[in-house]
């Protein structure tokens, strides 16, 4: 291994540049070459456009890590970019599996980002003030049956629940199943927030609540966040008390 080889894995935020962390910034200035999903390069062209580029469709996770380890590993220093935070259904992760299954020797240092959990509460007031839980209602990778125990048992536990990859053109009663398990715990009128393409140009907004939250557009872009039985509606914002003593 060369000794200045590097891959920085790295969570560019939710989309807008000047949501990127300082030391996501300084990551890609250092890479000479950045690896990613198509629509992850496109949001940051703009501040790589002198950099070698290295484009992947979706589900080309495994490829796209392999490819970045092995240039790092011959002496490349290397980005490969994921939006939100690289460890939040991210790169992280797998990054380090396939390193180990390949015995890949190189240095890895992992990059945090703002999450789009944390950009959609950003835009919604304060919604995740008290314990939650992310659930991301996909089930390429998890079993279907699990992620509705998951659901479940936030609900049950009265835990502010964020909903990730909450609808596809494919999967489109996932979110109609899991807000009927949510509802069994929870009064009709829980605050929900909707948020799609949270902290982007085209960002939509709505603030709702659970019996109406399905008349809302709702997609891959989207995160969905439900309040748990305390969560409140102030000037169209969603809060959910600490607890504080006022």
């Amino acid at each position: 291994m060369n000794k200045d080889g590097i891959l920085y894995v790295v969570g560019i935020g939710p989309g807008d540049i000047c949501n990127m962390t300082e030391e996501a910034r300084n990551a890609l200035d250092d890479a000479d070459i950045i690896i990613g999903y198509k629509t992850y390069i496109s949001l940051i062209k703009d501040i790589v456009n002198e950099k070698k580029l290295i484009k992947s469709p979706m589900k080309g996770e495994v490829e796209r890590c392999k490819k970045a380890l092995e240039l790092s590993g011959d002496g490349e220093r290397v980005a490969i970019v994921s939006s939100g935070d690289a460890g939040v259904y991210g790169m992280a992760g797998i990054v380090y599996e396939i390193a180990q299954k390949y015995n890949i020797n190189t240095e890895i240092k992992i990059i945090p980002g703002v999450t789009a959990a944390s950009a959609a509460a950003a835009v919604l007031g304060a919604p995740l003030m008290h314990d939650f839980a992310v659930i991301s209602l996909s089930d390429l990778l998890t079993d279907w049956e699990l992620i509705k125990k998951r659901i479940e048992l936030a609900a049950k536990g009265n835990l502010v629940i964020c909903l990730y990859n909450p609808k596809s053109k494919k999967r489109v009663e996932h979110i109609n199943i899991a807000r009927e398990i949510v509802m069994k715990y929870r009064s009709d009128k829980t605050p929900v927030g909707i948020v799609r393409n949270a902290k982007r140009d085209d960002q939509q907004v709505f603030v709702t609540n659970l019996n109406e939250m399905l008349e809302y557009p709702i997609d891959m872009f989207t995160v969905v966040i439900i309040g748990n039985s305390n969560t409140k509606i102030i000037d169209n914002k969603i809060v959910t008390p600490r607890g504080y003593n006022l």
